[in-house]
């Protein structure tokens, strides 16, 4: 079975991905800030589906962070398989009034280290002829953004650049999938200070898990860009038949906090 390597995989997506994947009885490198959840989740995994799980703590907003991942795997002879690039977060308030510094983290950590962690082992699957690469964005790339200007930008470049990639490798044996999960129970908002926005203050919205079994699936069939949910599916499709100027000031009355 293959070795899944997933960034961010202590809550939310990445760690129902993580369970999802040792329940087939793949094996794990799990990647995260906090080494202790992960510790906890090798556990879990280990004694339930009887798999290898390696952890590493890592800060993937600091610069090379996934190059010390990627020599990590190498010096250790583990070889992915799956590259599932989940990590990531944003940030709500007016561009003028957020903190640079979150945001410089939000583009090193959505873009960078993502980018580069997909040029590293790229290469290696193109060279075995096999190998499947998952890079979760968001249903906010396929708009900008108003009250959340930089992640939206951010998850517009990981769907482009994506698509590129899926396009230049698809005849190498390797497949490029972009994950597009609208508004999901999973932490998200409130690390990103959005609870009160109406886009998801009192919504039902779909679980960690169901979007993680979406995507897995997704990914083993080699879809370039999956969508999950039908609402999200339509709305992230109609924005091509809407002008652009009407489409930010929808997603602004969408994003703004209630009054």
């Amino acid at each position: 079975m293959a070795t899944a390597l997933i960034t961010g995989a202590s809550n939310g997506i990445g760690l129902e991905l993580a369970k999802i994947h040792a329940s087939k009885g793949g094996n794990l490198v799990i990647v995260a800030r906090n080494k202790e959840k992960l510790d906890e989740l090798k556990l879990e995994l280990e004694r339930q589906y009887k798999v290898k799980v390696v952890t590493l703590g890592k800060d993937l907003a600091a610069p090379n962070a996934a190059q010390e991942v990627y020599e990590f795997t190498n010096a250790q002879g583990i070889q992915i398989d799956y590259l599932i690039n989940n990590a990531g977060f944003g940030d709500f308030g007016m561009f003028v009034e957020t903190d640079w510094n979150k945001e410089a983290q939000m583009i090193q950590l959505n873009i960078t280290a993502l980018t580069q962690f997909t040029k590293l082992y790229i290469r290696d699957m193109v060279k075995r002829k096999s190998g499947k690469i998952m890079n979760v964005a968001s249903t906010a790339a396929f708009q900008s953004g108003p009250t959340m200007a930089v992640y939206y930008a951010t998850k517009a470049y990981v769907l482009s650049f994506s698509e590129a990639i899926d396009n230049e490798v698809s005849d190498k044996g390797v497949t490029v999938t972009t994950l597009c999960p609208g508004p999901t129970e999973s932490g998200f908002q409130t690390a990103a200070a959005m609870e009160e926005s109406p886009l998801v203050k009192g919504r039902k919205l779909p679980s960690s898990y169901d979007v993680a079994v979406y995507g897995y699936q997704a990914m083993l069939q080699g879809k370039t860009i999956a969508i999950h949910g039908f609402m999200n599916w339509l709305m992230a499709n109609s924005v091509r038949f809407t002008p652009r100027a009407l489409v930010v000031k929808i997603t602004r009355r969408l994003q703004d906090k209630a009054k």
